[in-house]
């Protein structure tokens, strides 16, 4: 009989430091793309976890137990069985986490945030609900938690590497080229049985893999260059240019010159134009002709702000383009800045540059910038999600309502039970 090794047991937690937002205004943390898989289900195959509950921020309860059938910010119950904390900040498999025993707990040097802690269910139950058992610290240097929105550029080179190395082991390699595509390289080619890749296309793996998944259809034209990944039900239209580092998630339509990007999913770059070295939300839809910097003409490191309001800070990155939240939309020709950050909800049809950070749910013309009223937003973000088949959720327009309340300081709608604690005091 084969004797097989027992998953790990763990809870991803998110401890709410830093500002991610807007990466995770409509999502747990743990569900963001740093590359084509999300931090959870990175985080689960590098360490085999059995992954039994998770810990959230409480705006976010809701929306996240909608999408999970595992136990939110229910502690567990005492027993002496060993439970692996990983922090939802942390998008790559440090190596460390797996040699921590119990009583352990890994800490960032630099910030002294925990990475990671493996504990007895008891005592993850008292620290879950505030107590503080004892453990042993170890500090380890480096940067391996997310603290601004902008980091997620710092982890996508590794990510890129190691979720296309785990995909592709599942799927089936191409040792001859569908009609009339071009292989430069052949190494490194995985496409779905189920995806489309049509005549005219030019596959490039000579400086990375190349992983196209099922029912994804790259259109005549195409050029793909690895490391690249095209997500389930993704379209890469004719003539596109995909560049290194770029990881398209579902349900994407691609078009124009794209590199070192990151698509969360179900988002639209349909037309021509730049975009580099940027992180683009859910439904979101840069309109033709929208092209952003991601290089500064003094080739010197980029500063940003997190939010519209907070001081400006170093990226420690030399190529940064745009953090572009969920629902954002750019009207044609758009010039997108480099390092700017449109946070969620943002409407920019100003002939002026994107720049620096926008507020959520702005709305920019020339005649200037005043808030998208939320009526009209939820109409519009229902639209664009049933245009893909989703009906939005309660919970997820309840998500929507309190952000724009947050940044209104008005209440707009109410529901029982509803937290109002984010609404301006009078």
């Amino acid at each position: 009989m084969t004797d097989h090794k027992a998953k790990t047991k763990a809870i991803l937690f998110d401890d709410a430091k830093g500002i991610l937002s807007p990466l995770n205004d409509l999502r747990p943390t743990f569900t963001i793309r740093t590359g084509p898989l999300t931090i959870a289900e990175r985080l689960t195959i590098a360490f085999d976890l059995d992954v039994v509950g998770v810990i959230v921020p409480q705006p976010i309860t809701e929306l996240t137990a909608e999408g999970t059938t595992i136990p939110v910010n229910t502690p567990p119950e005492e027993s002496n069985e060993e439970i692996l904390l990983i922090n939802a900040r942390c998008p790559l498999p440090v190596r460390a986490i797996a040699e921590i025993t119990l009583g352990q707990v890994l800490v960032e040097e630099d910030t002294e945030d925990m990475i990671a802690v493996k504990l007895t269910a008891t005592h993850v139950r008292r620290l879950l609900l505030g107590d503080h058992p004892e453990m042993t610290p170890i500090a380890i240097a480096g940067k391996h938690l997310m603290n601004r929105p902008w980091d997620w550029k710092h982890f996508r080179d590794a990510s890129m590497e190691f979720d296309l190395q785990v995909i592709a082991q599942s799927m089936r390699k191409v040792d001859t080229a569908p009609p009339a595509v071009t292989l430069i390289g052949s190494e490194g080619i995985a496409i779905s049985p189920e995806a489309q890749v049509m005549p005219g296309v030019i596959l490039n793996s000579t400086t990375g893999p190349i992983v196209i998944e099922e029912n994804a259809t790259i259109h005549p034209g195409a050029i793909i260059t690895g490391p690249a990944y095209i997500g389930p039900g993704s379209s890469v239209l004719e003539h596109a240019n995909i560049k290194p580092n770029t990881a398209i998630g579902p349900v994407c339509k691609i078009a124009g010159e794209v590199g070192g990007s990151i698509f969360q999913g179900y988002a639209n770059k349909a037309h021509s134009g730049h975009l580099g070295d940027s992180w683009i939300g859910e439904w979101s839809n840069l309109g033709a002709g929208t092209t952003n910097s991601n290089l500064l003409n003094t080739y010197t490191p980029i500063n940003a702000r997190a939010t519209a309001s907070s001081s400006m800070e170093k990226t420690d990155e030399t190529f940064l383009g745009v953090t572009m939240g969920d629902h954002v939309k750019t009207a044609i020709n758009t010039r997108i800045m480099t390092g700017a950050i449109a946070h969620l909800g943002t409407m920019f049809a100003a002939s002026t540059p994107l720049a620096g950070t926008t507020d959520p749910f702005s709305w920019h013309t020339d005649a200037g910038v005043k808030n998208f009223r939320l009526g009209k937003f939820v109409d519009v973000s229902m639209a664009v999600m049933q245009r893909r088949g989703i009906q939005q959720s309660q919970a997820y327009s309840r998500r929507l309502t309190v952000l724009h309340e947050t940044i209104t300081g008005q209440e707009a709608f109410s529901w029982p039970g509803k937290d109002t604690s984010h609404l301006a005091k009078s």
